[in-house]
């Protein structure tokens, strides 16, 4: 199991509490049923909402609100919902007492909430824009104090931004915050979509009522901390764009792409197809998928769209293979297949016998673990001190329910790994302070040990030698793994397609 996922996108219901969207509800939930069958293996499946669940936050809507998020919760379809506030759906200081307040009654966060899916490696950014959004021009009545205030009140969403993302550090984030998928949700649309609304209902240009105050700055902040994708809400309206700015840790690259860090914008319109706009909802997949004989991971993303006249959501983008835009993610996510294995592992409260047998199946079919004719060092050496961090969380796990025959023949295990690093250690010429600081490291994948060590033994080292006893030590390890279970032949020939 790679890592993956898949977020549904809806926005801008307009809930009201009267029960007429009813209908509308139910044909948004059967369509996105329908378009979910597709991914029922990924392991975190998201239903997000990015803001105006409801038209005003009475009590009312704001149960109905809550009864609708509880259908969706009840289909089965989600791992897990979360939503933003937009601009409907908190109190205005012109209305009248009474309105319920959306940000405790739906638990939407008031300013940054960072949720970290483990399995898929995603860190999901949820930020109230309403503060920094220009929605008060609407009065008409504004000077340049007023307009100063938002514009520091939009570029504090990027303070806010960051203080939600510096936190790669904390116990539940498993992997090094340049690994993460950074997914960012926002009600207001960070760049300008103007079509003349504004102008014509209100009295007032677009451009200065419907977005950020301080776009660029937000969104320099944001692709700066890594963020592959903002959605967002808001103007009921479909849109794509993708932003770019120079990388200031860049170094020469032949093609320039180097250069440059990307970020996409994507938009929702209203879900339930509010003021006779046409409805919509989005489905984002990320995952792997093979480009020019390697492993890439990609967004896969799909809009639909529902006419105003027509009851039926269809593909938007039926002119593409489909009707899905696929999108690079910009950098390399792959994991080692050991890091995968330890992470299900953690997900595990106690294992049976057959899957400690799976696991060190899975963890020991590398072909760093067979006789090869010349051995890349440096890749031996991460496959097994990423193995042996899998093996110890798999040891930890068996103890609690294994027989002690078992746990003993997985201790040993471990120390056979443990000779293996050392070995291939020496034979790089790292010493054991460079060592214990590898062990510490979660290395992800292999590029992360090459970026410091080239493979090359060091000087006058007896390779021979060496390959003898890494020999001897695999087939000593084979010996304590089929005491577990699997019969591996680890030592022999590599079998078919064994994974590097």
């Amino acid at each position: 199991m790679d890592r993956s996922f898949v977020i549904a996108q809806i926005s801008d219901l307009h809930l009201d509490g009267s029960g007429r969207l009813l209908a509308a509800i139910e044909a948004l939930s059967a369509e996105i049923g329908q378009r979910m069958a597709a991914f029922a293996d990924a392991p975190d499946r998201i239903l997000l909402i990015t803001g105006d669940l409801v038209d005003d936050p009475t009590p009312r809507a704001l149960d109905e609100a809550l009864a609708v998020i509880a259908s969706f919760r009840q289909t089965g379809l989600f791992t897990d919902i979360q939503a933003i506030a937009g601009n409907h759906d908190i109190k205005r200081p012109n209305q009248r007492a009474g309105l319920h307040d959306a940000y405790d009654y739906l638990h939407l966060p008031r300013t940054s909430k960072s949720v970290y899916y483990r399995q898929a490696g995603l860190d999901l950014v949820l930020l109230d824009s309403n503060r920094a959004s220009l929605t008060t021009l609407a009065s008409g009545n504004i000077d340049e104090n007023i307009y100063q205030a938002m514009v520091a009140d939009s570029a504090r969403l990027s303070v806010e931004l960051a203080g939600s993302m510096g936190s790669a550090g904390r116990a539940d984030f498993a992997e090094p915050a340049e690994n993460l998928v950074r997914v960012l949700a926002l009600h207001h649309h960070p760049l300008p979509q103007a079509t003349g609304e504004g102008k014509r209902f209100l009295g007032v240009p677009d451009e200065p009522l419907m977005y950020l105050a301080a776009p660029a700055t937000f969104l320099e902040a944001a692709t700066s901390l890594n963020v592959n994708l903002v959605l967002h809400g808001h103007r009921h309206v479909e849109g794509l764009t993708r932003y770019s700015i120079p990388d200031p840790r860049a170094t020469w690259s032949k093609s320039g792409e180097a250069f440059w860090r990307t970020i996409y914008v994507l938009s929702c319109p209203s879900s339930t197809g509010q003021a006779g706009d046409d409805a919509g909802f989005n489905i984002i997949h990320f995952g792997p998928s093979s480009h020019a004989g390697r492993t890439e991971h990609r967004f896969a993303i799909t809009r639909y769209s529902r006419s105003r006249n027509d009851g039926a959501f269809r593909p938007l983008d039926s002119n593409l293979p489909d009707g899905v835009i696929r999108l690079p993610a910009g950098r390399d996510f792959s994991r080692d297949p050991a890091v995968q294995s330890a992470i299900e592992i953690g997900s595990c409260t106690t294992l049976k016998r057959d899957q400690v047998a799976t696991f060190a199946r899975r963890l020991l079919s590398r072909r760093a673990f067979y006789v090869d004719a010349e051995v890349d060092w440096a890749s031996a050496l991460h496959v097994y001190l990423v193995t042996s961090q899998a093996w110890g969380d798999l040891e930890g796990k068996a103890a609690r329910s294994a027989r002690k025959h078992d746990v003993e023949a997985l201790a040993t295990a471990k120390l056979m790994l443990h000779r293996l690093i050392e070995l291939s250690a020496d034979v790089l010429g790292i010493d054991r302070v460079q060592l214990d600081e590898l062990r510490t490291k979660r290395l992800f994948n292999r590029d992360d040990l090459r970026r410091e060590w080239t493979g090359a033994p060091r000087a006058g080292i007896d390779i021979a030698e060496q390959l003898r006893r890494r020999l001897q030590l695999l087939r000593d390890l084979d010996g304590q793994v089929r005491a577990i279970g699997p019969d591996l032949g680890l030592g022999g020939d590599p079998p078919p397609q064994t994974p590097p």
